[in-house]
């Protein structure tokens, strides 16, 4: 039985036009879609944007068990964004889906493994015979993943059924974002304004009167001391709050000092299950996160898991079939409010699936904190990989604690992502501050 695991991990419904993304950005995608290697099992087949890394490739599979050379990687030439994202027409190509029906022929492909389920996969497994394998193809292929993975789209669904969201609506015009603001900012609130289609933050501003906040879940914060700031405001942000190609703005109200949360779930045909739940780090826009999260009490995450399998259902129901992360904030009043759901395998998935459900043992899974954080600098993978070996702070399977290395994004910026697991929170920042010591300067 094989898995064809596709990493398209920078897509359209995911983070909007992918025309403007600059050479850095793309080798970034580049380096996070070999991610996908965290789920790869032996025979697979693998469709990534380039080859597989050698060093992260033994690395990843030294850990999983899987041999690197029962897989096999199929690579699409360069498209029109270059060879470091699976853009939709790398797919499409001729020679390359050519190649893929070779590769293929005489297995059985029981799934299609998409980090983003969209209809550029749907496409391809109908011309590879294997639409039958992709867990919700039909909606896919009718551009249902856009709608999932829409901030504005979310918060219809959500109202819908009755999940918590922030006052606020969705706008299309000038003028009905510039009033949406200004009530809020009038009633004393501070607000959020969100682009469509993007990831991370990076899609957000937060605007301002006489609260003083700081950006949390944003870039920047933008003071708008009266309503002819606000006009200001929205002229000139016009073509960034729409994506530059007309989408609408989500206007919503900002809690200060709230905790960023997540619930994850898989979406079958018959029924919502919980993957994990964590809580994002900030800085000012998400850069971790620990899991299980470490803030809201017991009666407070059985709320967040209840409202996020509520809204999921949602989502079942019109056709949707795989990961989705149901984001929120915990307000200091201790109220949950969602503000998006992201349709795919995230940020969070690999540790969720992979280092919870693969490398940690049974009788771990429920007494260990997994930490991952970005931007350790170090020469190499291999030389942090050595280097925490010979400090003992390595992650060791029988004791289901330790250091591991998520994603290499060397290429990109110099940087690896680190992931710490340990018994408690406090033994998760001890031994990352035993992690960092070894690069310290």
């Amino acid at each position: 039985m094989t898995t064809l695991c596709i990493a398209n991990s920078r897509t359209e419904e995911m983070v909007g036009d992918l025309t403007g993304m600059t050479p850095r950005e793309r080798l970034f995608s580049g380096c996070a879609a070999q991610r996908m290697l965290w789920w790869a099992e032996d025979g697979d087949v693998l469709v990534l944007p380039c080859g597989p890394d050698p060093e992260f490739l033994a690395y990843v599979t030294g850990l999983t068990g899987v041999r690197a050379d029962a897989l096999t990687f199929v690579v699409p030439p360069p498209g029109a964004q270059g060879d470091q994202v699976l853009t939709t027409d790398r797919l499409a190509d001729p020679g390359f889906r050519a190649e893929l029906r070779r590769v293929l022929d005489g297995r059985t492909v029981d799934e299609v493994l998409a980090i983003s389920p969209n209809g550029a996969v749907a496409e391809l497994a109908d011309a590879l015979g294997v639409a039958h394998a992709m867990p919700g193809r039909p909606f896919a292929a009718q551009g249902g993943n856009a709608l999932v993975n829409s901030k504005a789209g979310f918060r219809a669904l959500a109202a819908g059924a009755g999940v918590p969201i922030p006052l606020g609506l969705v706008a299309g015009t000038p003028a009905e974002v510039e009033a949406a603001i200004e009530r809020l900012l009038a009633r004393g609130h501070s607000v959020m304004v969100k682009v469509e289609y993007q990831g991370g933050g990076l899609g957000n501003e937060i605007l301002a009167r006489d609260e003083k906040v700081e950006a949390v879940g944003a870039e920047r914060v933008v003071p708008l001391p009266d309503r002819a700031a606000v006009a200001g405001y929205v002229a000139e942000r016009w073509t960034w709050l729409t994506g530059g190609r007309g989408q609408r703005v989500v206007v919503e109200r900002y809690f200060a000092d709230s905790v960023p949360l997540y619930a994850q779930f898989l979406i079958d045909d018959a029924a919502v299950s919980l993957a994990g739940c964590g809580e994002m780090l900030m800085r000012p826009v998400v850069v971790g996160e620990i899991t299980p999260p470490v803030t809201p009490d017991p009666e407070v995450l059985a709320e967040l898991v209840d409202q996020g399998a509520r809204l999921c259902e949602v989502l079942r129901v019109i056709g949707y079939r795989g990961t989705v992360s149901a984001d929120a904030v915990l307000t200091p009043e201790g109220e949950i409010y969602f503000h998006e759901t992201n349709a795919r395998l995230t940020g969070s998935s690999h540790l969720l699936d992979i280092f919870f459900g693969r490398l940690l043992r049974a009788e771990h899974r429920g007494s260990r904190h997994i930490l991952e954080l970005g931007g350790l600098r170090a020469p190499s993978l291999a030389e942090a990989v050595a280097a925490t070996a010979a400090a003992g702070l390595a992650f060791d399977p029988q004791t289901g604690t330790g250091v591991l290395f998520s994603s290499d994004f060397g290429p990109a910026d110099g940087s690896l992502m680190y992931g710490v697991i340990a018994e408690t929170p406090e033994a998760v920042r001890a031994l990352e501050a035993a992690l960092l010591a070894l690069f310290a300067g």
